[in-house]
């Protein structure tokens, strides 16, 4: 296999069908056999995600990948779960990205030179006797987790945040929390920490914007980051919803905000949505709270139950920096291996993957 060099163009791949390129796929797939695995996020468009191996979240995924013998892990996601892919795989197999472009709004929100900086920051504010532990949420980039590693921190999911909180404060006092403030938030107010001692760190301030006292009292510095997604869900979208199914129930993505978690029913993880929604009983109600083709795929999954299932927002909400993974870029990057020519290696440097499986190996430990 040799790398980008030499590799078939995309542009002869823009103007192909869909269902060109998904004859494509399925042929390139056959011919790659064991030496590749398709791993798609739950929030990847339908047209790419029917032809994934392995679906699920983005730890998950990453999890599954690692334990099969396949050379190529093809993730159609975004940028930092390719990453992940790449720590938690073994040295021989490759993570691919199939269009590099597919990012993280909410994980782009919080970059090292930022977080270094509120880090000196806050070194110069607290007393000696004041610790704080940095605490970053999986969708967010490998030198973020390499440095809550360096720093005795570690990396959380939407699942067990607030486990590694509890373990956080049985380290040190305080928290640094990115780049999710409202899963930060939310997981804080389960633990009966009050709102008024969780505050918004914005990176574009001196100090995060905040006096030396009100930082002195913080339990949780909360970066100034969030999902853009689950930032359209609003309460009076829940509200509208009981006012006219009073029987229905609402479950929501602790990305949301905290007013949408406090009026929720239920409140987890994507995992935990659609294990929800699947052990409920046969002719419930459901408005949800999350990505867009994830609850469109819940609908029909469950609408032979009697479930029916629907989108919080009346606007259309998806995950548009994943959506970049498309038929085309999926089929290029398929055929170039086909072709024995590697496009688009997501390749962690060797000193900060290690840094970052430590963090992700603390979360795993305490979260058992």
């Amino acid at each position: 296999m040799t790398t980008q060099a030499n590799a078939i163009d995309f542009e002869s791949y823009e103007l192909l069908q869909d269902e060109t390129c998904a004859q494509r796929i399925v042929a390139a797939k056959e011919k790659l056999g064991k030496k590749t695995v398709i791993l798609a996020h739950h929030y990847q468009r339908a047209d790419v995600y029917r032809h994934a191996d392995l679906t699920g979240d983005s730890l998950k995924l990453s999890y599954l990948a690692a334990q099969t013998d396949a050379d190529y892990l093809v993730f159609c996601g975004v940028h930092f779960m390719a990453e992940v892919a790449d720590i938690l795989s073994s040295p021989q197999q490759i993570a691919i990205l199939p269009d590099l472009s597919a990012g993280c709004s909410m994980a782009d929100m919080a970059n090292l030179t930022k977080v270094e900086r509120a880090w000196r920051e806050l070194s110069e504010i607290l007393n000696p006797d004041e610790k704080i532990t940095p605490v970053t949420y999986i969708n967010s980039s490998a030198d973020l987790k390499a440095f809550c590693a360096e720093h005795e921190g570690i990396v959380c999911t939407s699942s067990n945040a607030t486990k590694v909180l509890q373990w956080s404060f049985e380290q040190r006092e305080k928290v640094l929390f990115f780049p999710d403030q409202h899963l930060g938030r939310w997981s804080g107010y389960k633990m009966n920490i009050p709102l008024d001692e969780m505050l918004v760190w914005d990176f574009d301030e001196p100090m995060g914007g905040l006096t030396k006292a009100q930082i002195s009292k913080a339990k949780i510095l909360l970066w100034k980051g969030h999902c853009s997604v689950h930032q359209m869900f609003q309460p009076q979208h829940i509200i509208r919803f009981r006012n006219q199914y009073p029987d229905g129930i609402v479950i929501s993505h602790p990305e949301c905000s905290f007013e949408v978690c406090k009026a929720s029913d239920y409140v987890g993880s994507t995992e935990y949505i659609i294990n929800t929604i699947r052990e409920a009983a046969p002719g419930t109600r459901w408005l949800v709270g999350t990505e867009l083709n994830l609850v469109g795929r819940i609908a029909e999954e469950f609408k032979a139950q009697g479930k029916i299932v629907q989108f919080m927002s009346p606007m259309v909400c998806m995950c548009s920096t994943m959506a970049r993974i498309d038929p085309q870029h999926l089929a290029w990057s398929l055929e170039n291996l086909v072709a024995g020519k590697i496009v688009n290696q997501i390749k962690v440097p060797d000193q900060e993957a290690q840094l970052a499986r430590l963090a992700l190996e603390r979360m795993l430990l305490i979260s058992k």
